[in-house]
């Protein structure tokens, strides 16, 4: 069963994440009281749950919603319209996206004059105008590599007249727009217009929609920032204490949550049924499909949040300041780093959003990446982004220090990396802080940030300045980890590859070399080589050429069986195909990407319905994106 599967999967991923806590809390830095660890017991097993059924549903609802919106979208005929509703849609599945809720309530609590509703709608219309934006690049063919490195480019010559306590927030905030609602949602909607308005329908255009995306919040909160300075006379008021305090009901944040989480979901489906009715127009047990697992989401992200705020987010900001209490010695700050780093990977491997992303990419591979491959990339890389953010409260060395070699890197790493893995690398950034980050991280930062205050007197760096920037780090260790992915993953397939056609020169010149006739070959010297018995009963059965055609991944699985029915003799050539993708995927059969083997081989005549009924029963070949082949009878076979 799914669920159960899916269940495991998150419980062991989500351990890491429990133990660094029970150690902490438990051992080194005990909690005040034991109705403080009944709470961290309900918020784990809450987020577990909560975690299993949003993933669950997601896959027959969001997802879905998704890929139909954006498939649509071509039948609008007009590009503008296109980027309209691409600009909606990215606006609406992030304004009450439960991160961006969860940072802009800790920032009115730091500085009350940043109003929380006008912050979650700026960071919303930021993602919303460079949805529309990378829709456009999509369907104009412009070249990632070149737009991530003029928006970038753009960014920080920006920074000069920005407020020194809205930078690392804004940073923070893009991480935060993009969660566990917007991120499937927009995500989808991207391979959907990709799919059917790339000029070049390649995997390129799959990815990147995300990373980009996620540039503008950043000049959004830069641009708020401006104005807030200017319309309070060219300062900014002080800051005050962070403060979240801790809940004493789980019922009662449960119900709390109950019209917030609605509202995140809300907007997704406000969006999709409009669509339904008058362009999509799914059957009714597929509609009905969609609504349930809609219902699913909306009860898995309902308790993975109540869980959160329940037993996660005092619990992140005791930690972080009970390692700056004076009584302790200096040296035990320092075990911050290995805190920071444990705990970034294992909320890491605990996202939602990251395991979206991982199965995303495992299927436009076929498989060569696995998804845990990708989490556990990005796992190490936002573990160091959590050490050198706890190195920045500690020494309160300016973000931008840290910023700006790193994106500069990231920003050269391009040149030496594919599209399709440079795309990859920015939604990873974008995806990597979601709720878990945003509740149990950031407290956490805030919470040392607001120790170093205490202890550091009138050298100190104001909360807002110098405790946030922990989402900065998480969405741009990833670049970095993932381009050097896509880079090893690169070479590896080419020398496999080269392998592989060497192996079959070398299988077929003993075969070429001892025919007696050079460059022919009989069809009874292919049956006798290939220790093929042509025999039916008395009567000789006629030789069959077979033609196939699959992803890379059956490639294998397809070449054992039809050893085992007697065809000793292949040949595989890879490629990819120039065929349209809606062609592909409609009418042959074929999932539209660029990762395809044709196996070639000989049978007799008499196991044509063997290999048929194998094709059905064992590879799926009646059902779509599954593969194709054809037959052609022979007498002979020339090189």
């Amino acid at each position: 069963m799914k669920t159960i599967r899916v269940l495991k999967e998150t419980f062991f991923s989500t351990i890491p994440l429990a133990v660094v806590i029970i150690v902490v809390c438990g051992f080194i830095a005990p909690l005040e009281s034991a109705f403080d660890y009944f709470k961290l017991v309900v918020g784990y097993a809450s987020v577990v749950l909560g975690q299993t059924l949003f993933l669950v549903g997601l896959d027959s609802s969001i997802l879905p919603i998704g890929k139909l919106v954006g498939k649509s979208l071509i039948k609008l005929k007009k590009a503008v319209f296109v980027i309209f509703f691409g600009l909606l849609f990215g606006f609406l599945a992030t304004v009450a996206e439960p991160a961006l809720a969860v940072l802009a309530r800790q920032a009115n609590m730091i500085m009350p004059v940043i109003h929380s509703t006008m912050f979650v709608w700026v960071l919303s219309a930021g993602i919303g105008v460079f949805v529309g934006f990378a829709l456009f690049r999509i369907m104009k063919d412009i070249n990632i590599k070149a737009v991530f490195a003029a928006l970038y480019i753009v960014l920080f010559l920006t920074i000069i007249f920005v407020p020194i306590e809205f930078v690392a927030l804004a940073f923070d905030g893009s991480g935060a727009t993009t969660g566990d609602v917007s991120v499937p949602f927009i995500l989808a909607l991207g391979m959907g217009v990709s799919a059917t308005m790339s000029r070049r329908k390649t995997n390129d255009d799959t990815f990147g929609i995300i990373g980009m995306a996620s540039v503008g919040p950043i000049l959004a909160v830069f641009i708020y920032g401006i104005i807030l300075k200017a319309i309070n006379g060219g300062t900014l008021p002080p800051v005050g204490v962070y403060n979240p305090g801790a809940a004493d009901s789980f019922i009662g944040i449960l119900t709390s949550n109950l019209g917030e989480v609605a509202l995140a979901l809300l907007p997704v489906l406000i969006v999709f049924l409009p669509f339904q009715f008058f362009l999509v127009k799914l059957p009714k047990r597929e509609f009905i499909k969609i609504l349930l697992g809609a219902v699913t989401v909306y009860i898995g992200l309902l308790i993975f949040l109540s869980g959160i705020d329940f037993g996660f987010a005092f619990a992140g900001k005791y930690i972080g300041e009970v390692f700056l209490d004076p009584a302790r010695p200096e040296w035990f700050k320092w075990l911050l780093l290995l805190i920071g780093f444990v705990l970034g990977a294992a909320i890491t491997l605990s996202e939602p959003a990251v395991t979206v992303l991982g199965d995303q990419l495992e299927e436009i591979t076929n498989g060569h990446i696995k998804k845990m491959t990708i989490r556990m990339t990005l796992a190490i890389g936002i573990g160091f982004a959590s050490m050198l953010s706890i190195i920045k409260i500690l020494t309160q060395v300016n973000i931008l220090w840290f910023l700006v070699p790193l994106y500069a890197i990231a920003l050269i790493m391009m040149k030496f990396t594919s599209p399709l893995f440079v795309g990859l690398a920015f939604d990873s950034g974008g995806v990597s802080g979601g709720a878990l980050t945003s509740a149990f991280l950031t407290p956490l930062t805030l919470g040392v940030a607001q120790g170093v205050a205490a202890t550091a007197g009138a050298n100190a760096q104001s909360i807002l300045t110098n405790g946030f920037g922990i989402i900065a780090f998480i969405s741009v260790t990833p670049l970095i980890a993932v381009q050097a992915l896509g880079i090893v993953y690169e070479l590896r397939q080419k020398k496999l590859q080269k392998s592989a056609q060497d192996d079959e020169l070398v299988g077929l010149t003993p075969l070429l070399q001892e025919t007696k006739v050079p460059g022919r070959i009989s069809a009874e010297e292919i049956v006798q080589r290939s220790k093929i018995s042509p025999m039916v009963g008395d009567e000789s059965s006629g030789i069959v050429f077979w033609a196939f055609i699959v992803g890379r991944r059956q490639k294998d699985e397809l070449l054992s069986a039809l050893w085992e029915e007697g065809a000793h003799l292949t040949n595989t050539i890879y490629g990819r195909g120039t065929v349209e993708a809606n062609y592909l995927q409609n009418v042959l059969g074929l999932v539209p990407d660029e990762h395809k083997a044709m196996i070639m081989c000989v049978l007799p005549d008499s196991k044509t319905g063997t290999v048929t009924e194998m094709l059905i029963v064992k590879f799926h070949f009646d059902q779509p994106n599954t593969g194709i082949a054809f037959t052609i009878p022979i007498d002979n076979l020339s090189f």
